[in-house]
């Protein structure tokens, strides 16, 4: 076992022993895991970290931002700015295209299945 395991192994039973993981929100009630198959799994670690800091992987970040210019879209009046947000939606589009192309085959199949 290396170190670093022993250490958080040590750490875990301190913990267990000081009573620190009685009482917690949850407690007795099944996980709620998510479904993260069509994440490669080289990322899903990274992923599940940035999702618990709060923040989204690039790909969901572009599809918010997609999905909020398309909001905007239905209700502009100012053809100016609805031509502006047509350009950044088209642009938007070319991205996310692109890095769908980029996927591998595998999780392709998986996304057009959904």
């Amino acid at each position: 076992m290396w170190l670093i395991d022993q250490l958080a192994e040590q750490a875990i039973s301190q913990a267990h022993k000081e009573g620190q993981f009685e009482n917690l929100p949850g407690a007795g009630k099944p996980q709620q895991l998510e479904d993260d198959s069509l994440v490669p799994e080289h990322l899903r670690a990274g992923y599940r970290l940035l999702k618990n800091a709060g923040y989204l992987p690039p790909e969901l970040e572009a599809r918010k931002e997609y999905l909020r210019l398309q909001d905007l879209l239905t209700v502009t009046d100012d053809n100016a700015e609805r031509a502006k947000l047509e350009r950044d939606l088209r642009r938007l589009e070319l991205t996310l295209g692109q890095r769908f192309r980029e996927l591998p085959e595998s999780v392709k199949v998986r996304v057009l299945q959904k």
